[in-house]
């Protein structure tokens, strides 16, 4: 389905007009599907990417399953000369980055030489939590084995957090104002709101999202050593938010990256758009045992009030969905005092793919997305027993057919960190 977006009503008196931001383009690389369409099609069917660890022998480990992505060969998607140089996170940014460009139909040599763009009006911010685990590992493993000499020079910046953003931008020559936002699970949030704000100061267009990948040895352990990991060894049960078995979640590597352009210059290349990012806003929770409350409640009215809509606005929540008693209960007690009990519908998408910290909520953002676009709302699998005190309209199993128009995506980084975006869809000319 396409659309077009209206132009934004022009500001009252005493306001300052503010550029809105559209998304024309959606990457997607995910455990149960590599591709925008294909993850699509997967999650509404249900289809799980979790499984058991492969990649090593994970039989001593107490939690041994994963969102895996299987069968991507990156020799298929990107040039020789990138390989040695990069981590898989992020050769699966690069190519989740080139699918939402190509779908946004943007081609950013083009549009730079473009009277109305320059060389500084594209930008791309992204999130990431692990940086590249493989790689860095692989060579400090070299370090201590073989000496200084065997460690590979890209060792300096393969490694880092801000790699995709900067390998994007080196690829597709964006340079303007860039960045990479470090908040775990809330980081992929983060970022969109970030490239928002660099709309608003002329930036036309920006590459957004998040990708992680970092189940090698070493990256399973330093999950399993967060104490929030599921152990079950059923893929099927393994990660339940808002279930009365809940007992932690499965790691994923993945994400999903987006093109946010500002609405007037998308409308005049005659850009195809998903939908708005009409509201994003960000807190941060105090100690538990504090007496304060938990900030993400304050962080969906804040996005809401961004949005300039009411929770009465919401259609679907797309839940962070944490996996373990406590933080479900704190974020279906959020979500009881915005909507009331059963007051919307409420989904976990990511239950078929696992946690994917920096790529987790960008994903859910494109899932919202599509969820507006084709009128359904994707199901959470494999809850059985929802926790009743919770009072959670929780769409499970199968997909809902609705219109819905507003979305609400709600993401927490450990350590207190919270974030939520409101997600409006393309309005018709």
């Amino acid at each position: 389905m396409t659309a077009t977006v209206q132009a934004p009503a022009p500001a009252t008196a005493g306001e300052t007009a503010r550029p809105r931001a559209v998304v024309t383009g959606i990457g997607v690389a995910a455990p149960n599907g590599l591709g925008r369409e294909a993850w699509w099609r997967a999650t509404l069917r249900g289809e799980s990417g979790i499984g058991p660890v492969t990649d090593f022998d994970a039989s001593r480990y107490p939690s041994r399953l994963a969102g895996s992505i299987t069968g991507f060969d990156a020799a298929a998607h990107l040039p020789g000369r990138l390989l040695p140089q990069t981590d898989r996170v992020t050769r699966l940014a690069l190519v989740a980055g080139a699918e939402a460009l190509t779908d946004a139909d943007a081609d950013p040599a083009e549009l730079t030489g473009r009277k109305d763009y320059g060389d500084y009006s594209l930008g791309v911010v992204t999130s990431n939590a692990t940086g590249g685990f493989g790689f860095t590992h692989r060579e400090i493993r070299k370090l201590w084995t073989e000496g200084p000499q065997k460690v590979s020079v890209y060792e300096s910046f393969a490694w880092f957090y801000a790699v995709n953003t900067g390998q994007l931008s080196i690829r597709h020559q964006l340079r303007g104002p860039s960045g990479v936002l470090v908040s775990e699970q809330a980081g992929g949030l983060d970022a969109i709101g970030q490239s928002r704000r660099t709309l608003r100061q002329g930036v036309k267009l920006s590459l957004t999202g998040g990708m992680d990948s970092s189940l090698d040895p070493w990256g399973l352990t330093s999950h399993i050593a967060s104490g929030r990991l599921s152990r079950s060894a059923d893929p099927a049960t393994a990660y339940l938010p808002f279930d009365a078995r809940a007992a932690g979640h499965v790691p994923g590597e993945g994400g999903a990256i987006l093109v946010l352009e500002d609405a007037a210059a998308a409308r005049a290349r005659g850009a195809r758009v998903y939908g708005e990012i009409a509201g994003y806003a960000a807190t941060f929770s105090p100690r538990p045992g504090s007496g304060r409350p938990p900030g993400l409640e304050r962080a969906a009215r804040l996005a809401l009030a961004d949005s300039g809509l009411t929770p009465a606005s919401v259609d679907v929540v797309f839940a962070d969905a944490a996996g373990t008693t406590a933080a479900d209960e704190e974020e279906a007690t959020a979500l009881r005092a915005l909507f009331g009990p059963y007051g919307v519908p409420v989904t976990a998408p990511k239950t078929l793919t696992g946690r994917l910290y920096g790529g987790g909520a960008p994903l859910d953002v494109a899932g919202a997305l599509l969820a507006l676009r084709d009128g359904v709302i994707p199901p959470t699998t494999g809850i059985a027993s929802p926790v009743a005190g919770h009072r959670l309209d929780l769409v499970r199993d199968t997909p809902r057919e609705a219109s819905p128009r507003t979305a609400l995506v709600l993401a927490r980084g450990h350590g207190g960190f919270n974030a939520a975006v409101v997600v409006r869809a393309a309005e018709a000319s």
